[in-house]
């Protein structure tokens, strides 16, 4: 299909492709997500009718792009060019009290569970704050730029939980933790848990209902002016997991949700700059779903913020690998945060810190290689 022939009103998403360890000698054929260490030589350009049904997929070559797009209809080349500029946008550093999080390399975030029934730990940090604060300070030492306290569990079929017990939960937790420096982020979708999280020290909101679940939780974030992660959950309910499937382009729905989603908080007073976004992998989708979320991870750089990724222990791990238990999935968790780091991830969220901060290391040590030899 001519691109002029592309339809107008199509949903038009471009994904970095073809990555390279250096852009030296490619001058003009390459271009870079944010001011990351990836470096790419096409777009993918995928236009999607709106029941989802895909009318055209092509390879664009940097170097042509520009003038492949201006073949499109006026409003499809406008938001090529839109896409284009949200890919190469720096993303701005995350300023977290007297601490500052750069995100033009991929940084750490460890998962410190104070519930009773986590999937992935079986509470055993809940009801003990010193013994929880402890594990948050050796994941510092171990490398993370951030810890996330969650005191909800969000697992499929969790019973719900009232504010005040999640607040019971959480916050002797995050003041131990901040009074120390640790750059904090609760885990919640509870208005009045941000807001008890948030005086006690915590730095950034992480909801997994894009601020939705809770009507007044925009307002605080809002008031705040503090970072928020925004993840996509088919469900703004009790069961962040129920409605899924049906999705017509899994990548292209999840990813306009989020377009949605960011230009609502920017609607209410939230800055882009302190915008993040997860593409919530494993909530409401199927094994089919998350591999393509995985394997298509790099069109999410079009949002133009810095991009979470929680692949952690995620059930697809285990159906990938002999059902493993939760425990035994790390080998699968830190291929999948090193898969994301490749397509240009800024954060990675994960339960198993060292061994992710060892991994990153090596990956970065990698990439300086590549440049220096050219």
């Amino acid at each position: 299909m001519n691109p002029s022939q592309i339809p107008a009103d199509a949903r038009l998403t471009l994904r970095p492709v073809g990555f390279v360890d250096s852009p030296v000698d490619l001058d003009g054929r390459t271009a870079r997500i944010g001011t990351g260490l990836s470096w790419f030589q096409a777009y993918e350009v995928v236009a999607v009718q709106a029941d989802g049904r895909r009318m055209f997929r092509d390879m664009i070559p940097v170097v042509d792009f520009t003038v492949w797009s201006a073949q499109l209809p006026d409003p499809l080349a406008q938001r090529a060019a839109t896409l284009v500029a949200r890919i190469a946008a720096p993303r701005p550093p995350l300023h977290l009290g007297e601490r500052i999080v750069r995100l033009d390399l991929p940084q750490v975030m460890g998962i410190l569970n104070v519930t009773p029934d986590s999937f992935s730990d079986g509470g055993k940090h809940a009801g003990d704050p010193q013994a929880a604060a402890d594990v948050g300070f050796a994941m510092m030492a171990a490398g993370a730029a951030i810890v996330d306290v969650g005191g909800e569990s969000t697992r499929p079929g969790a019973a719900k939980l009232w504010e005040g017990d999640e607040i019971a939960r959480v916050v002797p937790v995050i003041a131990r933790l901040a009074a120390s420096g640790v750059p904090v982020s609760i885990d919640t979708r509870k208005a009045a848990v941000m807001e008890a999280a948030l005086g006690a020290g915590a730095a950034i909101v992480n909801d997994i209902s894009a601020l939705l679940h809770d009507p007044r939780s925009m307002d605080v974030v809002a008031q705040a002016s503090c970072p928020v992660v925004l993840m996509h959950a088919p469900s703004t309910g009790d069961d962040p997991h129920a409605n899924g499937g049906g999705y017509g382009d899994v990548v292209t729905d999840v990813f306009d949700w989020l377009e949605a989603r960011i230009a609502a908080c920017e609607a209410a007073g939230i800055d882009r700059g302190r915008i993040i976004a997860d593409p919530g992998l494993g909530f409401g989708k199927s094994l089919t779903d998350n591999l393509a979320l995985v394997n298509r991870l790099a069109v999410f750089a079009g949002l133009g913020v810095p991009l979470l990724f929680g692949g952690s222990r995620k059930r697809m791990i285990g159906a990938l690998s002999n059902e493993a238990p939760a425990a035994q999935r790390l080998g699968g968790s830190v291929a999948l945060a090193m898969r994301a780091a490749d397509l240009g991830a800024q954060m990675v969220r994960v339960h198993d810190v060292p061994e992710t901060v060892q991994a990153l290391h090596i990956w970065r040590g990698l990439r300086d290689a590549a440049l220096v030899a050219g």
